[in-house]
């Protein structure tokens, strides 16, 4: 194998793939990159068995051939190699090491065979649509904070997409919860995923899903199964398993006779609950809420240290109430609001809270309290 491509594409391309690279792997292999130069361009494959990211770059090869190179130190070559150079890669005579050239500098790597490599054998895909990379990532950015990371509850582990009826017609939504918190975000439903199959998409595929859609006025191809979902956006192919289990019945935790509304700025409120939030103890993080007619006042107190208060404006009618979250999971649930008036919908100081924006009713938070 022989070819010279730019060393800003290369990068650019290896800064994709080299993630899903484990850094410590039992399976010598898994730590490699494929190459494979064909035509006018060279396919670099990277796969931890579960995800899969293949992009092709252009380059001008003179000799096809594949090979394979340990990912996250060949990422580091060409890192370090000077901007706007080319490089060129080629693989010796004796098929054990890969050459790498640009300018002045020289590297020659390991190979293992790339008969070696696995194969992410995608198998048929039942449903196959088109969406927005700007609403793609919209339902993402708006639900991944509250993914669970507790590993024994594997099927909160990711991000649950499906198409629901709505009166506005069909959306295509997306949902997260940890127990704690959930966050639900929805996007009118792209024609052909009608009856698609509700998956779950696991976490680490979700954080190489945001990273891919830089450009909010791409497409994205995306085509799934039961077992399987596949992106397509520019010259980038991700391919990931799902997670098999069954997502709960996340309705039955959305409050519907929630009937105290509270409306308070959200920049004012979030500002306020990060400030008191200084004094709260890392284990607890516990901000207390006393809602009363026209102002809303925010307590910590912590036994370690100290306490603190802010009182707010706020617009609230109903009869005074005290409630606590957690801080952090406030502040998570402020920064994903658009409009500029944060809409709470209150029970009790022990039931769940709806949150949304004012303004836009195309996504939703519940929160769980916390007692104070």
């Amino acid at each position: 194998m022989k070819a010279t491509l730019e060393r800003t594409d290369l990068l650019k391309s290896l800064t994709h793939v080299h993630r899903v690279v484990e850094r410590r792997n039992t399976i010598p292999i898994l730590s490699n990159v494929l190459l494979r130069a064909d035509g006018g361009t060279i396919n670099l494959k990277a796969t931890d068995l579960d995800l899969e990211i293949v992009e092709a770059v252009p380059a001008m090869v003179e000799l096809p051939g594949a090979t394979t190179v340990p990912a996250h130190m060949f990422y580091d070559i060409v890192r370090k190699l000077p901007e706007g150079s080319q490089v060129v890669l080629e693989t010796t005579s004796d098929n054990a090491t890969l050459e790498i050239r640009a300018g002045r500098s020289r590297f020659t790597v390991q190979m293992l065979p790339e008969t070696d490599f696995p194969d992410l054998t995608a198998g048929e895909f039942s449903h196959s649509f088109s969406l927005s990379a700007a609403d793609f990532r919209k339902l993402i950015d708006t639900t991944q904070f509250a993914i669970s990371t507790e590993e024994t509850r594997y099927y909160l582990n990711g991000i649950y997409l499906h198409t629901v009826d709505a009166p506005q017609g069909q959306q295509f939504r997306a949902v997260a919860t940890d127990g704690h918190r959930l966050a639900q975000a929805e996007v009118p439903a792209p024609s052909g995923s009608a009856g698609m199959p509700g998956i779950i998409v696991p976490r680490k595929t979700v954080g190489e899903i945001q990273k891919l859609l830089e450009d909010p006025e791409a497409s994205v191809q995306v085509e799934l199964s039961d077992t399987k979902i596949r992106l397509t956006t520019g010259s980038v192919i991700l391919t990931s398993k799902l997670i098999d289990g069954t997502f709960p019945d996340y309705g039955r935790v959305i409050p519907q006779g929630n009937d105290k509304e509270l409306r308070v700025d959200r920049d004012e409120f979030k500002e306020a609950v990060d400030r008191v939030s200084t004094i709260s103890s890392e284990r607890g993080r516990a901000v207390k809420l006393s809602i009363s007619e026209g102002r809303m006042i925010l307590t910590v107190n912590n036994p370690d240290s100290g306490s603190a208060t802010e009182e707010l404006a706020a617009e609230y009618e109903a009869e005074p109430l005290e409630i606590g979250f957690n801080s952090r999971y406030l502040l998570d649930i402020a920064n994903q609001l658009c409009s500029d008036t944060a809409l709470f919908r209150l029970a009790d100081s022990g039931s769940p809270t709806l949150i949304q924006d004012n303004t836009v009713d195309d996504c939703l938070f519940v929160l769980m309290p916390m007692r104070v």
